[in-house]
């Protein structure tokens, strides 16, 4: 299955659909295409010394993600930032922490020339692979653009399925759209903004995000399974997170309005916790 964007809910779609997916005129889908980029996904000749591939920070293992709190590249290096999660970014705005890349075909070439993470020369790479590096670029940008997350048991609850959520986490959800002001940052189908906040978190105060303005909202789907947290990975756990927004998150100058204490009870807290397991959903990728 697929998912397509309908009326603010993510609709299951049969695979052969896959028109429903936005793709840029200049980079039409392909299962050719996708088989190339997913093989380029996994393929270490990416990275300067051949140790690092794209998957080696966007395992499937984990939710396409790493489960560290920063990315680490060739020969060791660790970046200043968490591996963002990719499900479902083919309905991105922006990509990066910072919003830097525009668009999945600019994305997909940044981690290969970036000297912490791959560090190499993207036209060297493709001559690695005996390709053209607009079509090593064409391929990755459409596999990633085929990695989607859905039918969570919220997704089957906003369809109608009202088994789908129990009685907690039903009132974890109407935490998450009231009092926890959850839907301030984190709405819409991907339950994100696609904007830019501070919330005081990170253990690096000089990383100003988006040109002074922050960092991007990530996607709730699938939060409960991908750890750490925040852009930094500087939040362990999921319970974490909700304490340190139970508790208005850390001064800052720049530190958004929404940012105020929510005085959730324990009992909220962990209705609010039942709900966000239920966000986790099945992750597909290809066609």
């Amino acid at each position: 299955m697929i998912f397509i964007l309908l009326f603010g809910f993510l609709i299951e779609i049969p695979l052969g659909l896959d028109r429903f997916l936005p793709v840029p005129p200049d980079n039409p889908l392909t299962a050719e295409k996708v088989a190339l980029g997913r093989k380029l996904f996994f393929d270490k000749r990416l990275s300067r010394d051949e140790t690092v591939s794209c998957a080696t920070c966007h395992d499937p293992a984990f939710a396409f993600s790493d489960g560290a709190p920063r990315a680490k590249g060739i020969r060791g290096q660790i970046g200043p930032r968490r591996t963002p999660r990719i499900a479902n970014r083919a309905w991105g705005r922006t990509f990066f922490w910072d919003g830097r890349a525009a668009t999945l075909e600019q994305q997909v070439l940044d981690p290969i020339a970036n000297p912490l993470e791959m560090d190499l020369d993207p036209a060297v790479a493709a001559r690695r692979l005996g390709l053209k590096v607009e079509d090593m670029q064409a391929a990755l940008a459409s596999y990633v653009r085929t990695i989607r997350s859905g039918g969570s048991a919220y997704d089957r609850y906003l369809a109608g399925n009202q088994q789908a959520l129990d009685e907690e986490q039903k009132e974890g959800l109407a935490l998450f759209r009231g009092k926890a002001g959850c839907t301030n940052c984190h709405l819409g189908p991907n339950l994100t903004d696609e904007e830019f906040h501070y919330t005081g978190a990170g253990r690096t105060p000089n990383d100003a995000g988006r040109k002074q303005q922050g960092f991007k909202t990530p996607s709730l789907r699938d939060v409960a399974r991908t750890p750490p947290y925040m852009h930094d990975g500087s939040l362990e756990s999921l319970d974490a997170v909700v304490d340190f927004y139970n508790e208005g998150g850390k001064p800052h100058p720049r530190l958004d309005s929404e940012m105020q204490p929510l005085r959730l009870t324990p009992v909220e807290k962990r209705r609010l916790m039942r709900f966000l397991v239920s966000l986790n959903g099945s992750i597909l990728d290809g066609l």
